[in-house]
């Protein structure tokens, strides 16, 4: 069975690229993207996209592949020092049966902390005030 699906041009994440719909900047270069997840798992919770349009893992480019892994792990460290967790998640989920929800390739970057429980994925709303005072504090640390 096949991962790959035709990409959809008004998926939200390329609505987001494209400046058709809000949201939370953290980051941005000329290959990728971060910004806040609207339903995070946890305070911090980021998300890193490429600017390529690829559906999954399996049908983005190797070089924005190496770009995303670049931002990500750039992300994640001004999110450590931003929210100064236990620990950090770094997540990519290839296909509905793995948890994709948004059909444009993307990393999660969540902080965690021990004997807090996270929110479940995609499911409540976080505050938009909240989600821009985390996105300024994470832009702050960005090395």
């Amino acid at each position: 069975m096949s991962l790959t699906k035709p990409y959809d041009e008004n998926n939200i994440f390329a609505k987001i690229l494209r400046g058709e719909a809000p949201a939370h900047k953290v980051y941005e270069d000329e290959h990728t993207f971060a910004f806040m997840d609207i339903m995070p798992m946890a305070e911090g919770h980021t998300l890193v996209i490429p600017r390529e349009p690829a559906v999954n893992m399996f049908d983005l480019s190797e070089a924005a592949a190496e770009a995303m892994i670049r931002t990500t792990r750039k992300v994640a460290h001004a999110v450590r020092t931003t929210f100064d967790p236990h620990g950090v998640i770094c997540a990519q989920f290839s296909g509905a049966p793995a948890g994709q929800t948004v059909f444009h390739i993307h990393f999660h970057v969540i902080p965690r902390w021990e004997g807090v429980e996270m929110n479940l994925h995609a499911r409540t709303m976080q505050e938009a005030d909240i989600l821009a005072d985390h996105a300024s504090r994470i832009t702050g640390n960005l090395a």
